[in-house]
């Protein structure tokens, strides 16, 4: 088949290797990045099916950036029904029977991938990982050639999208489209057998940690050595048996007892302590045939009565919603740096948690916000119409993406629907609800330790949280609506936010904790810009802001909220930062309205 073009005319960034891992709670050692220039053909109306019959040319693509983006130098934001990826790579040396692993972080949304002409992978999910074993296809000498085929109908309203607009210009608070590659791809060596994936829960009650551990292509007499340290203290260094491809073991560690040195333990945001852990596969002759790095904590979360408490302590959560677009670069961060920045800007505003809205956050996000300390509610991006096909495709992508994050200390609610979109006629429709509780029970069974939100903002009728959407821009009527925490079903049958009813029947609410998690929304009054309501100045968006917050911090009611939003996001310009991450009002301001607490 034909190479790819060496020459790269927009002088696009090499891949490197290094760095924070793609992954840093599943690292390898001696991973090797795919990322940088590309080949590049856009399919507009998704005419070509084989590498043979791309028309490519001189155009290159910065990966892992979506075509839509100024940061992955193509900047093409009309409607493409598919693209075409090409690049040629040079194979890692591997061990004896040693196989090759490529991974990919997230393509948008069909992704077939070819190696030297051959087939390796087809993945179904624009924000979900997969991977193949790309061994047999490996050419014996020279460069191999990697093509990937990424479908992606923008007219598809059945498909989870979160936020991507179906129309030519975003528009309301609908974004850009993200099209094709737009996480990391890299390629990770590996022995005859390898670890396929790991899995963490720690359990407070015992004061143990639950391993689960997945073996590809296991033989006899594997052994997995598991290493656990805080710090420079040895917790745990144990030898398991591999059997039928797995290990599943209670890991005990020392508990100190009494409260004061066992908090030592707990990971918290104020105190975020992490278990670093080493694994080795190891082979009957002691071999070492493959190594992760991973990590986990100790710390529990829960639903107590009308609170949430974390390590079995009442915990107050203050979220702020995150979008998790750049100007330059979409739904992919510029960089390693700025999605540490965000973690750090959310604390530094006050704010304990964020609520990752409509989106599937990047592992590293993830793991900035676990050695940070920063809670995180994980939802599922919505579909728009309700089909089987829709049904499917939602099921089957939050199944992926809990597995993928259910070992991230961070991660405190599971939010698998958001406002009915997709169910647009529960309170009518027998078929919309049994999604949302078909959804709601699958989290629970894939999950047990953490809440689930059935529906977040309206129409609840399965969740462990009344989460309540309220964008009513006076301060007075917030507090005066939320009162009365003593007697609250008057009210949840009495309001309509959103002129949606928030509860679909009175057995909905069984005194679980109530909080509003989407208000403000106050935009500065500039040119485009869309907001839920406007503030003339920095000054304004400043007092209105501190209004809301005192009201909504003093009411006994809520046991949290979540404030709408982090930073400007396109037109939608209710952040308190700029799109470029700069505050419209100084941070420590914010930060005093947001805890409420005066400087």
């Amino acid at each position: 088949m034909p190479r790819p073009n060496p020459r790269n005319k927009k002088k696009l960034k090499p891949a490197v290797t290094g760095g924070l891992h793609p992954n840093p709670q599943f690292a390898r050692p001696g991973w090797q990045s795919l990322n940088g220039p590309w080949d590049f053909a856009i399919d507009r109306d998704g005419v070509w099916s084989d590498p043979t019959q791309i028309k490519w040319s001189a155009q290159h693509i910065n990966v892992p950036f979506a075509p839509e983006t100024p940061a992955s130098g193509i900047e093409d934001t009309g409607f493409m029904a598919a693209c075409w990826y090409r690049r040629a790579f040079a194979a890692p040396r591997l061990k004896p029977s040693g196989r090759l692993i490529l991974r990919f972080g997230a393509v948008e949304y069909r992704a077939t991938v070819w190696v030297n002409g051959r087939i390796v992978a087809f993945h179904e999910g624009g924000y979900t990982p997969f991977h193949a074993d790309i061994t047999d296809a490996l050419a014996d000498e020279g460069d191999q050639v990697l093509v990937v085929r990424a479908e992606d109908d923008p007219h598809d309203l059945a498909k989870p999208r979160g936020k991507q607009d179906w129309q030519r210009d975003p528009h309301s608070i609908w974004y850009p489209r993200t099209t094709g590659i737009w996480q990391s791809v890299w390629l990770e060596p590996v022995g005859a057998s390898w670890l396929e994936r790991v899995a963490w829960q720690p359990n407070l009650e015992r004061f143990d940690i639950d391993l689960w551990a997945y073996v590809a292509r296991p033989t006899q007499g594997l052994r997995l050595r598991t290493v656990l340290r805080v710090g420079e203290r040895l917790l745990a260094d144990d030898v398991y048996a591999v059997v039928s491809g797995e290990v599943h073991r209670a890991i005990s560690i020392s508990d100190p007892g009494i409260d004061d040195y066992r908090n030592e333990w707990l990971w918290s945001p104020h105190r975020p302590v992490l278990i670093a852990a080493e694994l080795e596969l190891v082979d009957e002759d002691g071999d070492v045939l493959d190594s992760v790095r991973s990590y986990t904590a100790m710390r529990s979360v829960a639903i107590v009565g009308d609170r949430f408490t974390l390590n079995g302590r009442p915990q107050y959560l203050r979220l702020v919603l995150d979008q998790g677009y750049w100007p330059q670069s979409g739904l992919t961060p510029p960089d390693d740096e700025a999605v540490r920045r965000d973690v750090e800007l959310a604390k530094a505003m006050g704010f304990n948690g964020v609520r990752a809205h409509q989106r599937i956050a990047d592992p590293r996000y993830l793991y900035w916000a676990d050695v940070l300390g920063l809670f995180v509610w994980a939802e599922m991006p919505s579909a728009y119409r309700f089909t089987p096909e829709a049904v499917r495709r939602l099921t089957q992508q939050w199944h992926e993406a809990i597995e993928r994050d259910r070992s991230h200390p961070c991660i405190i609610v599971w939010v698998p629907m958001n406002e009915s979109w997709g169910v647009p006629d529960l309170p009518s429709n027998a078929a919309h609800r049994h999604t949302v509780r078909t959804l709601y029970h699958l989290t629970k069974s894939l999950d047990m330790t953490r809440p689930v939100v059935g529906n977040d903002g309206w129409e609840m009728e399965v969740t462990d949280i009344v989460a309540i959407h309220d964008y009513d821009a006076s301060a007075q009527r917030i507090g005066e609506r939320y009162s009365n925490r003593h007697e609250p079903q008057p009210m949840l049958a009495r309001e309509w936010p959103g002129h949606r009813t928030l509860l679909l029947d009175k057995a909905a609410y069984h005194g679980q904790p109530i909080m509003l998690t989407e208000f403000g929304g106050i935009a500065l009054r500039e040119a485009n810009t869309w907001g839920y309501s406007q503030a003339g100045n920095p000054e304004e968006l400043a007092s209105r802001y501190r209004a809301l917050l005192r009201a909504v911090n003093d009411l006994p009611l809520f046991a949290g909220f979540c404030y709408t939003q982090f930073a400007d996001t396109y037109q939608e310009a209710n952040g308190l930062l700029r799109a470029d991450r700069t505050p419209k009002v100084p941070l420590q301001h914010i930060a005093a309205a947001t805890t409420g607490i005066s400087q």
